[in-house]
């Protein structure tokens, strides 16, 4: 949802008069995220394909075929000049409708190790954007390395962001979350290392909605000396930016949008790789980790001890700096407009031929 979101406000920065219109499957945020921003359309498939051996592994194919004429449809009446996916199974129906059609299409890859999905739609989209330059090689010429688009950092102050925290003059924040949803074993390790750490750090924590009970219990726990360096909160939805620029350490998984938002800041991390979905989270965070971007720890050795034993080392600013300065070189903060402008050219071409 946010790097479609994120090329979108690209296309309108780019052009203001332009009609963009978002389609979402039946399971996700889509809807409510997207909001009034742009017109919601719904394909019958889901967004997310099941983990587990359920009920959905049988329904998941009868509603993607079902989203197939859905697609087809769907980009009839609304004749758009191009089409861009974030991949993912609601990618097959519209971009296998986009190329009946003669529409053209761009899909986004965010992984080192491209999804079975984008791999499908990608042998008959027009483009393919990818987020890491191993990932090219899975698409041949039509690829391109556009990075991750990403919210925008532009005009923030690192100074008044760590003042709004908090965060004094030569203190040190770590910056702990794991994604979109609540990371127990991160809860968990720093229930161990926190009273070794928060002599040194002070901690900001973004537990998630289901995770704040056990981050209150986590805080409640501390010795009143150190508990008021510890900070838990569910989400922090429009300052996420700002904490993010205010940070020494990030902690968190490795998905594409945190490598990205890491490097783009310019901030030192310790990434944990959530273990599954084809182990994509672990060549993201090898990616970084192999050129002195991140502190990579397998999510079965996360634990309080190794967690205190990092941080000891990320304390000096010399290691932080290093780090941090590797990991902007990676950094492609201007993600969304490359991918906008690319989308921009192929609606062009499109319109030009209709004509």
């Amino acid at each position: 949802m946010y790097p479609a979101l994120a090329v979108a406000r690209a296309l309108r920065d780019a052009r203001p008069d332009l009609d963009l219109d978002y389609v979402g499957g039946v399971r996700g945020l889509e809807r409510r995220i997207v909001g009034d921003e742009l017109p919601y359309h719904q394909l019958v498939v889901r967004s997310l394909r099941s983990v587990g051996r359920d009920l959905h592994l049988v329904l998941d194919p009868l509603r993607l075929g079902a989203s197939a004429p859905q697609a087809w449809a769907l980009l009839g009446r609304l004749r758009p000049d191009a089409v861009f996916t974030t991949g993912g199974y609601l990618g097959i129906p519209l971009v296998l409708a986009a190329r009946a059609r003669g529409i053209p299409s761009l899909v986004w890859e965010g992984n080192v190790i491209p999804g079975r999905a984008t791999r499908a739609v990608g042998r008959v989209a027009t483009r393919v954007a990818v987020s890491f330059p191993p990932s090219v090689a899975a698409f041949g010429d039509k690829a391109f390395v556009s990075g991750t688009p990403i919210r925008s950092f532009a005009g923030i102050s690192r100074p008044e962001a760590r003042a709004s925290f908090g965060v004094e003059t030569g203190d040190r924040l770590l910056l702990a979350f794991g994604g979109s949803q609540a990371v127990a074993r991160l809860t968990a390790a720093l229930r161990e290392a926190l009273p070794r750490v928060l002599p040194d750090w002070q901690v900001l924590h973004i537990a998630g909605a289901d995770g704040m009970a056990d981050a209150q219990e986590l805080g409640a726990s501390l010795p009143e000396r150190v508990r008021g360096r510890y900070r838990a909160v569910p989400f922090l939805t429009d300052r996420m930016a700002d904490a993010l620029v205010a940070a020494d350490v990030v902690l968190g998984r490795a998905g594409s949008s945190t490598c990205a938002e890491v490097a783009a800041v310019g901030v030192a991390s310790i990434l944990v790789p959530y273990p599954h979905a084809g182990a994509h989270q672990r060549a993201n965070a090898a990616w970084l980790g192999d050129q002195g971007a991140a502190v990579v720890i397998a999510d079965d050795e996360l634990r309080g001890d190794r967690l205190a034993a990092e941080l000891e080392v990320l304390r000096d600013e010399g290691v932080r700096t290093a780090m941090a300065s590797a990991a902007r070189r990676l950094g492609r903060p201007d993600a969304a407009a490359s991918i906008a402008g690319e989308l921009l050219a192929l609606a062009d071409r499109h319109a030009g031929r209709a004509a």
